[in-house]
């Protein structure tokens, strides 16, 4: 082999080598300033943390403190009284939606398994069937219009839209009782 070949193919292995141990040198640069990076993020993270943790225990209140603060916030706000009275019928009222269910599959089971049903009882349990489903859909149409407006509204505003979602809430109960009390009366006919 002539020499220039021989000095051409040690060249490319050192060659070779050399962009080896430069590419792990690389690796290893990239890889201690992402270290770096986290180790630096991570030390800035703690120092936060600490400082919201003693922002949150020096702020912190006892409960006779709530208590007066929560006395505070009646005071402050004359229509939250009439707010947990809505919000009470709606608590009341809210969990008969599986009832309402269980009546509607049982009416639906009547008509299913009557045999020789006359054709006007069987309009009558369906549109006591379609009360069900009336009630039960204002009671959704109702919760999803509910919108109180802020504290910081006007509140003779914020009174008069509280009265008249009790007018409507108190019809939700209506319907959903009513329509309840003539489905079981259904039931219990043979």
């Amino acid at each position: 082999m002539p020499p220039h070949t021989t000095y051409r193919a040690k060249n490319r292995g050192f060659s070779s080598r050399s962009k080896g141990n430069s590419r792990y040198k690389n690796l290893q640069k990239k890889a201690e300033l992402a270290l770096f990076k986290i180790q630096w993020l991570m030390k800035i993270l703690s120092k936060y943390l600490l400082i919201g943790l003693f922002l949150m225990v020096g702020c912190g209140k006892s409960g006779h403190h709530e208590h007066h603060d929560e006395d505070e916030s009646e005071s402050s706000n004359p229509n939250q009284a009439l707010y947990d009275q809505v919000m009470d019928i709606h608590n009341e009222v809210m969990p008969r939606s599986d009832e309402i269910y269980q009546l509607k599959k049982e009416i639906k089971d009547k008509i299913a398994n009557t045999t020789n049903l006359q054709p006007d009882k069987k309009k009558q349990l369906e549109l006591v069937i379609a009360e069900l489903d009336s009630a039960d859909r204002s009671m959704m149409d109702w919760m999803h219009k509910f919108k109180p407006l802020p504290d910081s509204a006007n509140q003779e505003l914020a009174r008069e839209y509280l009265e008249n979602e009790m007018e409507r809430i108190k019809n939700v109960r209506e319907l959903i009782n009513g329509s309840m009390q003539k489905a079981k009366e259904e039931l219990e006919k043979k």
